[in-house]
């Protein structure tokens, strides 16, 4: 991860205690329900290192529920958002776990929403930066500071290929690109960064166009 201004560093306009705890927290709990694309019903928080340790007394509980709302890092809600998300209906539980050789600002994501789920593991780099190591169980890499697409597709010839084609004849730069598998010829999981922000149009234009792809999400952290 990069830093290109001390202010990076410092972290963004938050309400605190801790950028790393508190604003990267709230980044991670954004990109999973931007990933859910829809209210969450039900979330487990796996607390790794110092995130399970320091957890409530550095707000890190709270980050997590603020993002999972839609919250911004800087939003007055941010000191009840478990109350938000109880009011909501919002199952949601912290447990702790084994970091491994994680970063230690680590959590997995598991969230529910009415007709989809996500799996997530994320670590907050300080600076109220973020970063997704893992979805529903692949290894990834992607900050969701770019705009970044999110393709679950089937495993075919082509696809990058058409994805490409798309993004090209609507002016996009593709900033990186990564696919992962589940299984050779049977499903898979590109993340596509680019330059400038995802039109609804063109998102519908690869929806129309590429048979392969079975569902589509965006991610962008302002």
């Amino acid at each position: 991860m990069k830093y290109t201004s001390a202010f990076e560093i410092i972290g963004p306009i938050m309400v605190g205690p801790s950028s790393s705890h508190t604003a990267g927290a709230i980044r991670i709990g954004n990109i999973a329900r931007q990933i859910l694309s829809e209210p969450p019903v039900r979330v487990v928080f796996h607390l790794m290192g110092s995130f399970a340790e320091t957890y409530q007394g550095h707000g890190t509980d709270l980050g997590l529920l603020a993002g999972m709302l839609g919250l911004a890092t800087d939003s007055n809600e941010v000191p009840s958002a478990d109350k938000i998300a109880t009011d909501r209906g919002i199952v949601y539980s912290f447990k702790k776990a084994a970091a491994g050789a994680h970063h230690p600002n680590t959590v997995r994501i598991e969230a529910e929403g009415s007709t989809r789920s996500v799996k997530l593991l994320a670590s907050s780099l300080g600076g109220g930066k973020a970063e997704v190591q893992e979805l529903d169980d692949l290894p990834v890499k992607f900050t969701g500071e770019k705009p970044t697409l999110v393709l679950y597709h089937a495993d075919r010839k082509g696809f990058l290929s058409e994805v490409s084609q798309i993004l090209n004849a609507n002016g996009y730069n593709i900033a990186r690109l990564s696919l992962e598998r589940w299984a050779k010829g049977s499903r898979a999981l590109t993340i596509c960064e680019v330059d400038e922000t995802l039109r609804d149009d063109v998102i519908q234009s690869m929806k129309m166009a590429i048979p392969a792809l079975f569902d589509i999400r965006c991610v962008h952290i302002e």
